[in-house]
C-alpha cells in the first residue's frame, strides 16, 4: 500500500514472488492498477489521500471483532497505560486534539502526557512550541521521567487507558465510512480485514510494505503510524515475516538518513542541537535522552561522534568541541529555504545527487529560487535541468524570464557513476553492502568522496594561518584520510573504519556500539554503524552464499545495529522468553546458558532474563524489565499512542488532502491537517479546495508515480538511448470514462492544469484508472509519471511543475500524491500563450472568490 513494488523495487519484489510461490497471499491497495496489482491476489483501488480512513477502518475492525493478539498487546505495547485526564481527542473537539493554538497553528502536547508522568519530545528541544523534522517524529523515542508509567490497567478497561482511547478514536471508521471516503466497497474492505487478521497471531505474521505513496502527503507520517498500530494490535512487529518495510527509491536512501543529508539530525539519528536550548554538551544530553532504554546512552554516542570528527582537539575540558556543532534556529528544510533563495538571504546552493527543478514539487518555484542565488554548484553525470535552468526552462520558453537577466553563477562539475567508485549502499532493510570500483572515472569526472575531501582540504589550506575562532571547527577536523588511485581518491575503507568506531586506548575497531564511552576514549562516526569494521575486517563486503549459512544470512553484508536483521526481535518470544510459535521461532531465553539464543543477534541485553525487574535507581537498558522488548523507548513499550514526538497528534486521524474536491466526512469544521505546513507565496498559489469558491475549476485528482524504465528525475536514464526508447515520452493515464468526458484520444495530446503550471502529455486511455464513487459523486483520478524534463534523449514536461507546496509538519515532505487539477484535450500553448492560459485559470478561480496569496510566506 502506497507502493508499486513490482515496478519501482523490482529487485526486492523477487522475494514477494518467492513468497507467493510458497502460498503467501498478496494484497495491493493503490489508486492505480499496476504491475504489482496484476501480480497480487487482491487489488483494491482507493482514492488518493484517503489511506488513513482505510487503515483506520482496519484498526476498528481488529478492535471491535476482538482480533487483537491480546497477550502481545498488553505486555509489549502501551495499550494499558493511562493518559492524562486533560487529553481531548479529535472526536471530542471536532477534528482537533487538545492543546491547539489557532494563532501559531501548532499543538502544545502537555495534555497528551501519561497520567502523572512527563513525556518530553524525542529531541528534548522545542521550536515554536514543538520539535520538527526527524527528531519530531520520534526518531529516538520519547524521554520519560522514568521507565515504568505509574498508572496502567492490564485489563484494558479503564476509560482513559490507551486501548479504550484507541477504540473511541476509531469508532466511526466503519466499513460504511471507508466506502464513502475511500471509494472501496464494503465487501472488498472486509475481505482485506479478514485476510490480515487470519494471517496474524501466534502462528502467522503479515508484512506491510510502503513507499512514497504514503510519505508524500500532509499526513504522511500519520499514515505510517496507522500501519504501525495495525501491526502492533496483530502482533506483527519484531517477528519474522512481520514488520513494516519502507521501500526506498534509491540504493542508499536509507544510508542518507543514517549518515544524514537532513538538516535536523546528526549521524545515527542524534538530534541537531538547538541554539536556545543547548548551550553545553551536558544540557544537550540531559534534555535529549531518557533515563532508561538504549537512548539513555546518548552521551556515549555523541561524545564518540565528536571524537571521530575533531580527534585530539576534542577534550573533556572543551566539552569535546560540542561548540563546533551548528545550532538549529528554526526550520531549515529545503522547501522553506526556497523563500530565502528567492528573497536573496540564501546566497548559494550545492546540488549533488538531486535534480530539484524536475524532482521537487513546484518546479517553477524551484527555478525562481535558483534565479535568486549568487552561485549554484551542480555535480551530476550529465547537464541536468537544474544546471541548465538559466537558459533552458519553461519560463525561458514562455518569455517570462530572459537568460541575460539571470545573475546566478552556475558551476557544473561532472560526477563519477556508481561503477567508477567504491563504497557502501545502505538499503531499506538497514543492510550495508560494499560495492567495488570497476573502472576509473573518465576525464574530469570525480566521486562525491573525492569532491568533498579535496574541497575540505583546499578550504583548510586557505584557512591554515587563521586565528579566528569561527575557523577552528574546520581547522581542527580529523581530515587525514589516506588517498589512492589515479585521482587521489580518499580510501573509502578508511572512512568506513572511522564510521564503524575505534577504541582510542588500543587503536582497535570496536565490535559494536556497547563499548562506546562518554569519556573520550572511543571515536565513532555513526553509533548505529559501530562494528561494521570489527576486527579490522570490512564486514559489509561479506557475500557468503545463502547455501553456506543460516536462513537469516548474517554473513551477507552487515545490518545496523550489531548486524541485527530484525529490530525488536525480543518481541518474537513471549514474556517468559519462549517463542510465540515453534514454527516461527526466532529468539528465545536459554536458561541453562543464562542468555538469549536464536537465529539473530538479540535486540536486548544478552544476559537479561525475562523475569528481570530493575531496581529503582537503574538507568539505561538496565532500567527496563526483562519482558519489555522495545528497548529504544524509555518505557520499553511500543507506542499505540504517541504522547510526544509528533507535532500533529498522538493518534492518526483522517484529514483531506490540502487540495481536495471532497469534504471531510468526519469533521464539519476541520477539512485538512490543521498543523500542515503551508507556504503561502506568489510563487506557490493553491488550488481552491472543498468548501472554497472555485473548487469546481479543478475537479480531478492527479497522483504522480515512477516507472521501471526511468530513474527518479531522469538524470541516470533519459540520457540512455535504450531506456529512452522504452519510455520515450511523457504521458498521462486516464480512464475511458474521463477520456469520453473530456474528448481525449488515446495516443493524442492532453493538457493538465493547476494554478502553478500547465503541462502537456500523451494520452494513455486505460482501464487501470478506475473511476471511484466517493460519497454520492464520481471521482476521476489521473496518473502522471514524473521523470521527464527538457534535457536528454527522452524529453517532456515535468509533472512536478503542477504540484503545490503543502507539507507534512513533522518531516517537511510535500503532498505529491493527491493534488487537484483540470484536464483538457490538445497540447498546451507555448510562448506567451502559456502564461495567458494560466492567467485565465487564475481569473476563473478569482472570480469564484479565491484571492491571491499574501506576498510573504505565513509560518507558525
Amino acid at each position: 500500500m502506497g507502493s508499486n513494488m513490482a515496478e519501482n523495487h523490482p529487485v526486492g519484489f523477487q522475494w514477494v514472488a518467492e513468497a507467493k510461490k510458497r502460498g503467501a497471499k498478496i494484497i495491493h491497495v493503490d489508486p492505480r492498477f499496476t504491475r504489482t496489482s496484476a501480480f497480487a491476489d487482491t487489488f483494491v483501488p482507493l482514492r488518493a489521500g484517503s489511506d488513513i480512513a482505510f487503515l483506520g477502518g482496519i484498526v476498528r475492525y481488529i478492535l471491535e471483532e476482538d482480533r487483537v493478539f491480546r497477550d502481545y498487546v498488553v505486555r509489549y505495547t502501551n495499550a494499558a497505560t493511562i493518559i492524562s485526564d486533560d487529553f481531548r481527542d479529535t472526536e471530542d473537539l471536532d477534528g482537533l486534539f487538545s492543546g491547539w493554538d489557532p494563532e501559531t497553528r501548532t499543538y502544545d502536547p502537555d495534555s497528551w502526557q501519561y497520567e502523572d508522568m512527563q513525556v518530553a519530545a524525542a529531541s528534548g528541544q522545542r521550536e515554536q512550541g514543538a520539535p520538527t523534522g526527524q527528531a519530531a517524529h520520534g526518531a529516538h523515542g520519547g524521554a520519560l521521567e522514568h521507565g515504568e508509567p505509574p498508572h496502567h490497567d492490564d485489563t484494558l478497561q479503564h476509560p482513559r487507558c490507551v486501548y479504550q482511547l484507541l477504540r473511541k478514536h476509531f469508532a466511526r471508521y466503519t466499513p460504511e465510512l471507508v466506502e464513502e471516503t475511500c471509494g472501496v466497497s464494503r465487501e472488498q474492505f472486509l475481505e482485506v480485514c479478514e485476510a490480515l487478521c487470519d494471517n496474524s497471531g501466534r502462528e502467522r505474521t503479515t508484512a506491510i510494505c510502503y513507499a512514497v505513496g504514503w510519505t508524500q502527503h500532509t499526513v504522511g507520517v500519520q499514515y505510517i503510524r496507522t500501519a504501525s498500530i495495525i501491526q502492533l494490535l496483530l502482533g506483527n512487529i519484531g517477528r519474522p515475516g512481520g514488520g513494516i518495510m519502507a521501500l526506498r527509491g534509491h540504493a542508499s536512501i536509507q544510508g542518507s538518513t543514517d549518515v544524514p543529508t537532513l538538516y535536523d539530525i546528526l549521524p545515527g539519528y542524534l538530534p541537531m542541537p538547538a541554539a536556545e536550548a543547548h548551550g553545553s554538551l551536558q544540557e544537550y544530553i540531559e534534555q535529549s535522552s531518557p533515563q532508561t532504554g538504549y537512548w539513555a546512552n546518548m552521551g556515549a554516542y555523541t561524545v564518540s561522534l565528536l571524537k571521530a570528527w575533531w580527534g585530539d582537539a576534542a577534550t573533556p575540558e572543551n566539552d569535546f568541541r560540542f561548540d563546533h556543532l551548528p545550532r538549529l534556529t528554526g526550520d531549515h528544510s529545503y522547501y522553506t529555504s526556497l523563500a530565502g533563495m528567492t528573497d536573496g538571504t540564501v546566497k548559494g546552493l550545492f546540488v549533488m545527487g538531486e535534480n530539484p527543478t524536475v524532482g521537487a514539487a513546484n518546479g517553477g518555484y524551484n527555478r525562481a529560487a535558483l534565479r535568486g542565488l549568487d552561485w549554484l554548484v551542480v555535480r551530476d553525470l550529465v547537464e541536468i535541468e537544474t544546471a541548465a535552468f538559466w537558459y533552458d526552462a519553461p519560463e525561458i520558453e514562455s518569455g517570462e524570464v530572459a537568460p541575460a537577466d539571470i545573475a546566478t553563477e552556475v558551476f557544473f562539475l561532472p560526477g563519477a557513476t556508481h561503477v567508477e567508485k567504491k563504497g557502501t549502499f545502505t538499503n531499506t532493510q538497514r543492510l550495508l553492502q560494499w560495492r567495488e570500483q570497476a573502472v576509473e572515472p573518465t576525464g574530469d569526472c570525480r566521486s562525491e568522496l573525492w569532491f568533498m575531501y579535496h574541497l575540505g582540504r583546499r578550504v583548510r589550506e586557505k584557512l591554515a594561518g587563521s586565528t579566528a575562532e569561527r575557523d577552528r571547527a574546520v581547522l581542527e577536523l580529523t581530515w587525514n584520510y589516506p588517498t589512492e588511485g589515479t585521482h587521489d581518491d580518499p580510501d573509502a575503507e578508511a572512512v568506513l573504519r572511522e564510521i564503524g568506531g575505534i577504541d582510542l586506548t588500543t587503536g582497535k575497531e570496536v565490535p559494536d556500539y556497547l563499548p562506546l564511552k562518554d569519556d573520550g576514549s572511543t571515536a565513532c562516526g555513526c553509533w548505529i554503524y559501530a562494528g561494521c569494521y570489527a576486527d579490522g575486517v570490512n564486514q559489509v563486503a561479506r557475500r557468503k552464499p545463502g547455501s553456506e549459512q543460516s536462513w537469516v544470512a548474517p554473513e551477507w553484508g552487515w545490518a545496523w545495529p550489531m548486524n541485527r536483521r530484525i529490530l525488536y526481535n525480543r518481541a518474537s518470544a513471549d514474556p517468559e522468553g519462549k517463542p510465540w510459535s515453534e514454527r516461527k521461532r526466532y529468539l528465545w531465553w536459554d536458561a541453562d546458558a543464562g542468555k538469549w539464543a536464536g537465529e539473530d543477534i538479540p535486540d536486548f541485553k544478552a544476559d537479561m532474563a525475562p523475569d528481570y525487574r530493575p531496581p529503582d535507581d537503574a538507568r539505561g537498558p538496565e532500567g527496563l524489565r526483562g519482558d519489555e522488548p522495545f528497548t529504544m523507548q524509555a518505557d520499553g513499550k511500543a507506542w499505540l499512542y504517541a504522547p510526544a514526538g509528533l507535532v500533529d497528534g498522538p493518534f492518526p486521524t483522517h484529514y483531506e488532502p490540502h487540495e481536495s474536491p471532497f469534504g471531510n466526512p468526519l469533521y464539519e469544521n476541520q477539512q485538512s491537517n490543521p498543523a500542515r505546513q503551508q507556504i503561502r507565496r506568489p510563487e506557490n498559489p493553491y488550488n481552491p479546495t472543498h468548501g472554497e469558491p472555485g473548487v469546481e475549476v479543478f475537479p480531478y485528482v492527479a497522483t504522480t508515480y515512477r516507472l521501471t524504465e526511468h530513474h527518479t528525475a531522469g538524470g541516470m536514464s533519459r540520457w540512455l538511448p535504450y531506456l529512452a526508447e522504452l519510455q520515450p515520452e511523457m504521458f498521462c493515464e486516464v480512464s475511458p470514462e474521463l477520456a469520453r468526458e473530456r474528448g481525449l484520444e488515446h495516443g493524442g495530446w492532453m493538457t493538465v492544469v493547476t494554478l502553478r503550471a500547465a503541462i502537456e502529455a500523451r494520452v494513455m486511455v486505460t482501464e487501470r484508472m478506475t473511476p471511484l464513487t466517493v460519497g454520492s459523486r464520481q471521482l476521476h483520478q489521473v496518473g502522471l509519471p514524473y521523470h521527464w524534463g527538457s534535457r536528454g534523449y527522452a524529453k517532456g514536461d515535468s509533472a512536478n511543475d503542477l504540484l503545490g507546496l503543502a507539507l507534512d509538519p513533522n518531516v517537511h515532505i510535500g503532498e505529491y500524491k493527491a493534488q487537484t487539477c483540470d484536464v483538457r484535450a490538445g497540447r498546451r500553448p507555448h510562448g506567451p500563450a502559456l502564461r495567458a492560459l494560466l492567467d485565465d485559470y487564475r481569473r476563473r478561480a478569482d472570480e469564484a472568490g479565491v484571492s491571491e496569496p499574501p506576498e510573504k510566506e505565513e509560518r507558525p
